[in-house]
């Protein structure tokens, strides 16, 4: 590949820091607690950073992994560790001690930067770490005390400002490493390319319509698909990021009104418990804050909540292996007319490919085009830009992921009339009742309307009769209790009767870091005894 070519420059986000750096220097590029700091000390630390890890003996292609929550430091580390060629692999901090270990281990880390709240557990697994050398301790929490090694500010300090030529042979070289959640097994990692990265990053800016004026609160974990690549997109136009070290709804709040938050993005969750907390203290967002949405498709109640907040709500569609959103529910303007419900139906899609991305289709079991119904069900299939380069050293699930030409994301949906897709479930957690298919999502998304519902999961359980029926796990409003005979009659209202959950219970549900509830968990406990595979 010739990369002094006229007519070819290589693609990699790198370049949006050294280019915002050189058109904004004296613009607030970073912001965390009391700390600011502008586009110019933004590219600083960045090759303070790059600098120190040469030092430390850092080489291309050697694994740099943090266990860090959204700091400036992490948001750091996204430039500096593959500006000398390294691979940035970002560890989920809520992950036990034996997953940490075996991310760290199993992408060959030879530098461990952590956030001292997690030195202890991770002290307690130290000697297991082969090939970590150096630890860095990012000092966030004064009371906290990290493990042997240097804390990142002096780390910082101890080096050069001088601008090093960035380390890039190829743009389809590996930037960085994301681990999968690892809720139907072990954490596989995802390789992202500089080429993938920027090209998400530049189609997360075009559809939020992020704008050097605007500024973006850090709400997705930075260690989730590289902050969804908004960790590069932001800096691409040369907006704010506005850091976040823990993402409760009193600080959310007061950071919106704070920093004049134009952009953010979530979980229907996270938004959820945003909105129910300040519709109860009678805030508005500052203006007509974009919300982009990610995980599962927003309830019709997340919807009118955030859009009578002022907000705005874009649904994007991804996964880790397409570097996060890689579809998105393109709006039109003819569609603001619509009646509520109507809005929310058609917001709740899925959509079309990112102008980035490539290609999406809905295909069935022979590879084969399903038709575009909006009822025919098949599984969403991708290729193009944004698909990861493999699994790290996994050969055999890269193969297995990548057969017939296509990624298999192992969602089953629809194709609308007008080519918007919509997911209906997973795969994995489709119910088969009497040889009906039943969707969980549709459930889940009948039961979210309750008005005392903050959160449900659906899942298959052993039936006699039928051979699965579907059980909900309700987590209700804080002050509300809702009851069983509730939740079957609101749901015998708006579902065909083989579709309602005749066991109802109520509790927290647990969850993934990224807010994915963990399904196989609940499962599991119904399953024992039974030939189903808990997925």
């Amino acid at each position: 590949m010739n990369n002094e070519g006229v007519s070819f420059h290589m693609l990699t986000p790198l370049s949006f820091l050294k280019r915002s750096a050189y058109t904004f220097p004296d613009k607030e590029a970073v912001v965390y607690e009391g700390t600011r700091y502008t586009y110019r000390q933004f590219y600083q630390r960045v090759m303070r950073m790059a600098n120190g890890l040469k030092r430390l003996g850092i080489a291309k292609g050697d694994k740099v992994a943090f266990i860090s929550p959204n700091l400036p430091a992490l948001l750091e580390a996204h430039y500096a560790v593959p500006w000398i060629g390294a691979v940035l692999v970002t560890i989920n901090i809520r992950l036990s001690q034996g997953e940490i270990s075996y991310i760290v281990n199993h992408s060959e880390a030879k530098a461990l930067f952590l956030d001292t709240e997690f030195a202890p557990a991770v002290g307690e697994i130290r000697d297991e770490l082969k090939n970590v050398r150096t630890f860095v301790n990012i000092m966030d929490m004064e009371a906290e005390k990290g493990l042997e090694g240097p804390d990142y500010e002096a780390f910082l300090s101890q080096s050069s400002t001088s601008e090093l030529e960035m380390v890039l042979e190829d743009e389809r070289d590996v930037i960085s490493i994301n681990y999968t959640s690892g809720t139907t097994g072990q954490s596989k990692g995802v390789m992202y390319s500089h080429r993938g990265a920027y090209l998400n990053s530049l189609g997360n800016a075009l559809e939020a319509d992020i704008r050097p004026d605007s500024t973006y609160l850090w709400i997705v974990p930075m260690f989730h698909c590289n902050g969804w690549c908004f960790t590069w997109g932001v800096t691409a136009v040369g907006a704010k990021h506005v850091c976040l070290r823990k993402a409760d709804a009193a600080k959310i709040a007061e950071l919106m009104q704070q920093e004049r938050v134009t952009h953010m993005g979530g979980t229907p969750t996270v938004y959820l418990t945003l909105s129910e907390y300040m519709m109860g203290r009678d805030m508005k967002f500052p203006g007509k804050t974009k919300c982009f949405l990610g995980g599962a498709p927003p309830s019709p109640t997340v919807i009118d909540n955030v859009e009578s907040l002022g907000g705005d709500i874009t649904h994007s569609y991804g996964l880790t292996e397409t570097y996060g959103p890689y579809a998105v529910c393109e709006w039109h303007p003819e569609w603001d007319t619509s009646p509520p419900e109507e809005r929310a139906r058609l917001k709740a899609r899925q959509g079309v490919p990112y102008v980035t991305s490539f290609d999406m289709k809905v295909v069935d079991d022979g590879m084969n085009e399903i038709p575009h119904d909006g009822a025919t069900m098949g599984e969403i299939v991708m290729r193009g830009n944004n698909v990861m380069l493999g699994y790290y050293k996994e050969p055999e699930k890269t193969k297995e992921a990548f057969r017939g030409g296509w990624f298999h994301s192992g969602d089953l949906a629809v194709v609308h009339p007008d080519g918007y897709v919509e997911i209906k479930d997973r795969s994995k957690d489709m119910i088969i009742s009497g040889g009906e298919n039943i969707s969980t999502l549709e459930i889940e998304k009948v039961i979210c309307q309750h008005p005392d519902v903050l959160d449900v999961a659906v899942f298959a359980v052993p039936d006699e009769k039928w051979g699965e029926r579907p059980k909900a796990i309700v987590n209700p409003k804080p002050g509300k209790n809702p009851t069983r005979d509730d939740i079957i009659g609101f749901c015998k209202k708006r579902l065909a009767k083989f579709k309602v959950p005749e066991n109802v219970e109520f509790g927290e549900l647990p969850r993934t870091s990224t807010g994915k509830i963990m399904k196989y968990v609940l499962k599991e406990k119904e399953w024992v005894g039974y030939d189903r595979k808990v997925h």
